[in-house]
């Protein structure tokens, strides 16, 4: 696109272009996109001849596309969520629904086409790889991923780590046997999008007694224009094993939005351990609209580690559903919202069995007018004998005209349990900034300084390069923020 300003036609207004809007975004380093524009063709909107079309595009069987029928036809039907953040300008249409960089996953990063491996170099997946700093890695570009490896070991052991459309032709009996089991089309509307047009994502399973100590790893990177991405991704951790899956997400500035609407269904068998980290950074023109949640069995432990840093709307409340004895949740959660972005996060734990326990710590950081919201709920059933559960939220306000808000809904039906909430809400202080700038920082250097201190609890549960790059986000984001 040209620089400098343009005009609309019809209101003789000032349009800033791309590159003006990604320079109002300084902070944001991931807003470059590919000059080949792969879904420029792509119609915008859906419909029933989208969803056959993604559907017959992949071959799928029969059966998996009367689910994705059955859930647009559920999707019609279900109203815009009223409550959480503000959707009232958003418009379904406006999205493409399926764009195809690829046609099939490639083994090699150089089998990529230029400019996608370019974006990949640029964010460093090819070298982590290198580096053995992930098991797997599993690189999405617009609908579909690109790229998918596995260490050979594991494979050898049992691990399966494959795109979920990959699943769907390879290991069909257990995807049909756990898909929509945990989180169903009818859940909410956002959801039935999701299970009408999914496309990528990651199928996970660990075999009984498999410990596969370092991280994998996706990427889910929007290049197009209005693009509408919709990964599924389903973790099954049999018996006894244990497995760390990480995700990071960012998408390119444009002048007009995109969508986000992921579903994560994440089953954890007895004694079995996940942990599930998301360092997202989408950029401030996309809408973040994601489902996740786990079912935890007897002596089990699910732990959420959630990194919200960009987007313009977020609304994501990682759930653990404790379905069995002495079942564990747990839920890390950050936010950080600036100029013109919305977060509404949280977490929700549902406790069905005796001698579960859960905790959620959230932490959220507003500034420039930027809003968070915690949205949290802690349910415990009749015959949870024995539970408890802890809620701790903290709030950081790094100037005078940002908002957040704290929604607890804390739903006890058992006589013998404990539950614990806490909220606070501070703002940085002219008697921190004042020691900082005294010993030589200027204040953009001690504001980030207070902030990294208030994020530590969270950085410090990530692997120590993804914890760099967290404290490197926020330290981009401050850029600027005095005034």
């Amino acid at each position: 696109m040209p620089s400098g300003k343009l005009k609309n036609k019809k209101t003789n207004k000032k349009v800033l272009t791309d590159d003006q809007i990604i320079e109002q975004f300084e902070g944001y380093s991931y807003g470059w996109h590919s000059s080949k524009d792969i879904g420029s063709n792509a119609k915008t909107g859906v419909n029933q001849n989208i969803v056959k079309q993604i559907s017959q595009a992949k071959k799928e069987p029969q059966w998996m596309l009367d689910i994705r029928l059955e859930a647009l036809q559920i999707f019609f039907q279900k109203p815009m969520p009223k409550w959480g953040a503000n959707l009232t300008k958003f418009d379904y249409n406006k999205f493409k629904y399926f764009v195809r960089a690829i046609d099939k996953p490639v083994k090699s990063w150089q089998d990529l086409p230029e400019d996608i491996l370019q974006t990949y170099d640029k964010l460093g997946l090819p070298e982590s790889e290198k580096q053995a700093l992930i098991s797997g890695v599993a690189a999405q570009y617009e609908s579909e991923v690109v790229y998918q490896s596995i260490q050979k070991e594991l494979e050898a052991k049992g691990v399966i780590f494959v795109d979920t459309d990959t699943a769907v032709q390879k290991y069909p009996e257990i995807l049909k046997k756990y898909f929509g089991t945990v989180i169903p089309a009818y859940d909410n509307k956002f959801s039935a999008l999701n299970t009408a047009c999914w496309s990528g994502g990651s199928f996970v399973y660990i075999p009984k007694g498999v410990h596969v100590d370092i991280p994998l790893q996706a990427y889910f990177r929007l290049n197009t224009q209005n693009m509408g991405q919709f990964e599924r991704t389903l973790i099954i951790a049999d018996e006894g094993s244990y497995v760390h899956y990480i995700e990071g997400c960012t998408a390119p500035i444009y002048s007009s939005d995109s969508l986000h609407t992921g579903v994560v269904e994440i089953i954890v068998e007895k004694a079995a351990r996940v942990r599930y980290t998301t360092i997202q950074n989408w950029s401030n023109n996309v809408y973040n609209l994601v489902t996740q949640r786990s079912l935890v069995k007897a002596n089990a432990t699910m732990e959420w580690v959630d990194g919200n840093i960009g987007s313009k709307t977020t609304m994501k409340y990682p759930t653990c559903i404790l379905a069995g004895r002495n079942a564990r949740g747990e839920t890390l959660s950050l936010s950080f919202a600036t100029d013109k972005q919305q977060q509404d996060t949280g977490a929700k734990m549902i406790h069905l069995a005796p001698k579960t326990s859960s905790s959620i710590i959230s932490k959220s950081v507003s500034r420039q007018g930027g809003r968070t919201s915690y949205r949290g709920l802690v349910k415990m059933m009749p015959k949870t004998d024995g539970s408890k559960s802890t809620v701790v939220c903290d709030a950081l306000l790094v100037d005078s005209f940002s908002r957040t808000d704290t929604y607890p809904h804390n739903d006890i039906r058992a006589d013998d349990v404990s539950l614990g909430h806490e909220a606070t809400v501070s703002k940085v202080g002219e008697e921190q900034l004042f020691y900082l700038m005294s010993r030589g920082l200027s204040e953009t250097e001690a504001r980030a300084l207070i902030v990294r201190g208030f994020i530590e609890p969270i950085a410090k549960e990530l692997p120590m390069e993804y914890a760099l790059e967290l404290n490197r986000l926020i330290d981009l984001q401050m850029t600027n923020s005095v005034g």
